[in-house]
Protein backbone atom coordinates (compact mmCIF):
# COMPACT_ATOMS: atom_id res chain seq x y z
CA UNK A 1 0.00 0.00 0.00
CA UNK A 2 1.30 3.44 -0.96
CA UNK A 3 1.68 5.97 1.83
CA UNK A 4 -0.72 8.90 1.70
CA UNK A 5 0.79 12.08 0.33
CA UNK A 6 0.89 15.04 2.70
CA UNK A 7 -0.72 18.23 1.39
CA UNK A 8 -0.60 21.56 3.21
CA UNK A 9 -3.26 24.14 2.32
CA UNK A 10 -2.37 27.75 3.13
CA UNK A 11 -5.30 30.11 2.59
CA UNK A 12 -6.87 32.81 4.75
CA UNK A 13 -10.41 31.59 3.96
CA UNK A 14 -11.17 29.05 6.71
CA UNK A 15 -14.31 27.68 5.04
CA UNK A 16 -12.38 27.04 1.82
CA UNK A 17 -9.52 25.24 3.58
CA UNK A 18 -11.94 23.11 5.63
CA UNK A 19 -13.81 22.00 2.52
CA UNK A 20 -10.66 21.32 0.50
CA UNK A 21 -9.05 19.43 3.39
CA UNK A 22 -12.18 17.29 3.82
CA UNK A 23 -12.38 16.52 0.09
CA UNK A 24 -8.70 15.57 -0.07
CA UNK A 25 -9.12 13.31 2.96
CA UNK A 26 -12.12 11.58 1.36
CA UNK A 27 -10.06 10.53 -1.66
CA UNK A 28 -8.11 8.22 0.66
CA UNK A 29 -4.87 9.31 -1.04
CA UNK A 30 -3.94 12.36 1.02
CA UNK A 31 -3.32 13.55 4.54
CA UNK A 32 -4.11 17.24 4.50
CA UNK A 33 -3.43 20.02 6.95
CA UNK A 34 -4.60 23.62 6.71
CA UNK A 35 -3.33 26.94 8.01
CA UNK A 36 -5.30 30.17 7.69
CA UNK A 37 -2.69 32.60 9.00
CA UNK A 38 0.18 33.13 6.55
CA UNK A 39 2.44 34.20 9.44
CA UNK A 40 2.14 30.65 10.84
CA UNK A 41 2.64 28.91 7.49
CA UNK A 42 6.38 28.29 7.76
CA UNK A 43 6.14 26.86 11.29
CA UNK A 44 3.25 24.57 10.35
CA UNK A 45 4.99 23.46 7.14
CA UNK A 46 8.23 22.74 9.02
CA UNK A 47 6.35 20.53 11.47
CA UNK A 48 4.00 18.84 8.95
CA UNK A 49 6.65 18.35 6.20
CA UNK A 50 4.23 18.28 3.27
CA UNK A 51 4.85 16.57 -0.05
CA UNK A 52 3.08 19.52 -1.73
CA UNK A 53 1.71 22.92 -0.71
CA UNK A 54 -1.43 24.59 -2.07
CA UNK A 55 -0.90 28.32 -1.45
CA UNK A 56 -3.30 31.25 -1.85
CA UNK A 57 -1.76 34.23 -3.62
CA UNK A 58 -3.72 37.06 -1.96
CA UNK A 59 -3.74 36.99 1.83
CA UNK A 60 -3.55 39.72 4.48
CA UNK A 61 -0.21 40.65 6.06
CA UNK A 62 1.86 38.36 3.82
CA UNK A 63 1.06 37.38 0.24
CA UNK A 64 1.61 33.95 -1.25
CA UNK A 65 4.80 35.01 -3.01
CA UNK A 66 6.38 35.99 0.32
CA UNK A 67 5.25 32.74 1.93
CA UNK A 68 6.68 30.75 -1.01
CA UNK A 69 10.01 32.58 -0.67
CA UNK A 70 10.23 31.69 3.05
CA UNK A 71 9.30 28.07 2.35
CA UNK A 72 11.90 27.64 -0.39
CA UNK A 73 14.54 29.28 1.83
CA UNK A 74 13.96 26.65 4.52
CA UNK A 75 16.40 23.73 4.48
CA UNK A 76 13.59 21.37 5.57
CA UNK A 77 11.19 22.52 2.86
CA UNK A 78 13.44 23.40 -0.07
CA UNK A 79 12.20 21.62 -3.17
CA UNK A 80 8.66 21.13 -1.84
CA UNK A 81 6.33 21.73 -4.79
CA UNK A 82 4.00 24.72 -4.43
CA UNK A 83 0.82 25.30 -6.42
CA UNK A 84 -0.70 28.77 -6.16
CA UNK A 85 -4.44 29.23 -5.77
CA UNK A 86 -5.75 32.57 -7.03
CA UNK A 87 -8.92 34.47 -7.77
CA UNK A 88 -6.84 37.16 -9.53
CA UNK A 89 -6.76 35.13 -12.76
CA UNK A 90 -9.92 33.81 -14.36
CA UNK A 91 -10.07 30.37 -15.97
CA UNK A 92 -10.15 31.86 -19.48
CA UNK A 93 -6.91 33.77 -18.72
CA UNK A 94 -4.88 30.73 -17.67
CA UNK A 95 -3.40 30.07 -21.12
CA UNK A 96 -2.14 33.67 -21.39
CA UNK A 97 -0.17 33.07 -18.17
CA UNK A 98 0.93 29.61 -19.39
CA UNK A 99 -0.52 28.18 -16.16
CA UNK A 100 2.24 29.73 -14.02
CA UNK A 101 2.72 32.68 -11.66
CA UNK A 102 6.28 33.54 -10.69
CA UNK A 103 7.42 30.30 -12.28
CA UNK A 104 5.06 28.20 -10.14
CA UNK A 105 1.90 26.45 -11.33
CA UNK A 106 -1.46 27.88 -10.31
CA UNK A 107 -5.13 26.99 -10.21
CA UNK A 108 -7.79 29.68 -10.69
CA UNK A 109 -10.45 30.08 -8.00
CA UNK A 110 -13.13 29.01 -7.67
CA UNK A 111 -11.38 25.67 -7.93
CA UNK A 112 -12.69 22.51 -9.51
CA UNK A 113 -11.82 19.71 -7.08
CA UNK A 114 -10.83 17.22 -9.80
CA UNK A 115 -8.55 19.86 -11.31
CA UNK A 116 -6.89 20.26 -7.88
CA UNK A 117 -6.33 16.49 -7.57
CA UNK A 118 -5.01 16.26 -11.14
CA UNK A 119 -2.62 19.16 -10.50
CA UNK A 120 -1.43 17.64 -7.20
CA UNK A 121 -0.70 14.32 -8.90
CA UNK A 122 1.10 15.97 -11.81
CA UNK A 123 3.27 18.11 -9.53
CA UNK A 124 4.12 15.17 -7.28
CA UNK A 125 5.22 13.10 -10.30
CA UNK A 126 7.43 15.95 -11.56
CA UNK A 127 8.88 16.99 -8.20
CA UNK A 128 12.59 16.23 -7.67
CA UNK A 129 11.82 15.75 -3.95
CA UNK A 130 9.18 13.15 -4.81
CA UNK A 131 11.60 11.44 -7.20
CA UNK A 132 14.21 11.23 -4.43
CA UNK A 133 11.68 9.72 -2.02
CA UNK A 134 10.75 7.05 -4.57
CA UNK A 135 14.34 6.08 -5.30
CA UNK A 136 15.70 6.31 -1.74
CA UNK A 137 15.10 2.97 -0.02
CA UNK A 138 16.86 3.84 3.23
CA UNK A 139 14.81 4.25 6.39
CA UNK A 140 14.38 7.77 7.69
CA UNK A 141 13.59 8.48 11.31
CA UNK A 142 11.96 11.73 12.30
Amino acid sequence: MTAKKRVLIIDDEASFTRLLKLNLHHTGRYTAEAVNDPAQALAVASEFLPDLILLDVMMPCMDGGEVATHIHASAKLKGTPIVFLTAAVKRNEISSHQGRIGGLPFIAKPVDFQEVVDCIEKQLRQSPAAQAKRTDTRCHWR
